[in-house]
């Protein structure tokens, strides 16, 4: 565990500590009245110090739910654990962040899970697949569906431990230079994309998909070596100063509807922290994931407004379009379930809660976010298939049921436990 040189506590005021004591009372406790047992939460000597790095520079505002996921710990699990928060770049950067978190250079640090797709092509549906999972359905599969439990054990493979805070709106999709209707439109486009598969999709349909990292995006369409850049949600692109360096906004965001970040932890760091404190950390995560949706979602608005009062253009790929991408976003993530078993344990989950939902969703439009289409049961199935080819479906239903029967459940955490997943006492 990377040591500290600080001597401050972070967020350890008066107010902090007094709200510690109310939320570990009406929120984690459920109840106003805290019985013996309750009340004799055992405190360490001393706190656990940990050092927190976001990956994301002051001018990319995805930080903003590090910082508030890093207070909200520091509130709620006061004298239990100290976690120092650093900018982005302080030790590490974005494409680093997940090397230095599993070596234990740092103890913890934000992520773009597609970042790591190089090495387990899993890590790609963990964050905004295309087309097919919205921010709810996100939300809904990571604590409700098994979608966090199935993620950790990919993350674990590493070494580490991950915690789901962030999801924002829908991202606002490719700022260009030229305007995007129609499949044609793409063709010779240098297109800055994140993501393996997106990439590939783009280029299926003529474009030349460029991955550059956020701090570079400004300088390459200033200098016209990029026609277009897809970064993020509207408040973050503005910040960017993508209004001054592009003309057109290509709606709707199909490449990541759904983004999702997390946070990192080093296993040996997060094996020192107490249970109560692990318990915290879990409820931080969840809260933040709140917040930051609804966050994101409130300025998407706001910022849109900043980018239409600038002068850009709002232009909507035609439907056929967006059918041939959700067409090609099948065939890609059943193309990478055939060749990874933990891929394939990750899809065919997420095919089984839109298939839960189908029916639901279905009569409840248009007060629903996400969608049913027609290939999606064809696509389940075929998941399935592939899952049982692998030995691992029957697995992944258990974890899915399992996680399904404890929030039902809903027995929580309590002093004395050991504490490994929520809601549950062991």
């Amino acid at each position: 565990m990377m040591m500290r040189h600080l001597s401050v506590k972070h967020g350890a005021t008066a107010l902090s500590v007094a709200a510690a004591g109310t939320l570990a009372a009406a929120t984690f406790f459920g109840s106003s009245t805290i019985n013996t047992a309750q009340a004799e939460l055992e405190r360490p000597d001393s706190p656990t110090e940990l050092i927190f790095e976001t990956a994301w520079p002051s001018a990319i505002t995805l930080w903003r739910p590090d910082k508030y996921f890093v207070n909200l710990v520091n509130t709620t699990a006061y004298d239990h654990v100290d976690i120092a928060y650093y900018d982005g770049g302080t030790f590490s950067s974005s494409t680093d962040m997940f090397d230095d978190v599993q070596a234990g250079s740092i103890d913890m640090g934000s992520d773009w899970p597609s970042y790591w797709e190089g090495r387990n092509t899993a890590f790609s549906l963990v964050t905004s697949v295309p087309m097919i999972f919205s921010p709810n359905d996100y939300m809904t599969w990571l604590w409700q569906h098994g979608g966090y439990e199935l993620s950790n054990e990919v993350y674990g493979q590493y070494g580490i431990k991950w915690f789901p805070h962030n999801v924002a709106t829908p991202e606002a999709g490719q700022r260009t230079n030229v305007a995007i209707e129609s499949a044609e439109d793409y063709e010779g486009l240098r297109l800055r994309q994140c993501g393996r598969n997106q990439s590939r999709i783009l280029e299926d349909m003529g474009a030349s998909a460029v991955f550059t990292p956020g701090g570079e995006v400004y300088a390459a369409l200033d200098r016209g070596v990029l026609d277009g850049a897809e970064f993020s949600v509207p408040e973050v692109d503005w910040n960017m100063g993508l209004q001054e360096v592009t003309d057109y906004v290509v709606g709707p965001g199909w490449h990541q509807p759904g983004p999702v970040s997390g946070v990192m932890v080093n296993q040996s760091s997060y094996d020192q922290l107490d249970d109560y404190t692990k318990f915290a950390v879990k409820q931080a995560a969840k809260a933040t994931m709140m917040w930051s949706y609804t966050y994101f979602e409130e300025t998407a608005g706001e910022y849109t407004d900043k980018f239409v009062e600038s002068g850009m253009e709002i232009t909507r790929l035609e439907d056929e379009v967006l059918d041939r991408v959700l067409e090609l976003t099948e065939e890609r993530l059943i193309e990478d379930a055939r060749d990874n078993p933990d891929h394939a344990k990750l899809a065919v989950s997420m095919y089984d809660y839109l298939v839960t939902m189908a029916d639901w969703r279905e009569y409840q439009q248009p007060f629903m976010h996400g969608f049913t289409w027609d290939s999606m049961e064809d696509t389940h199935h075929q998941l399935i298939e592939i899952a049982e080819d692998h030995g691992v479906y029957e697995e992944t239903m258990e974890t899915i049921r399992d996680a399904k029967e404890r929030n039902k459940d809903q027995a929580f955490w309590q002093p004395g436990d050991t504490y490994e997943n929520h809601p549950v006492r062991d």
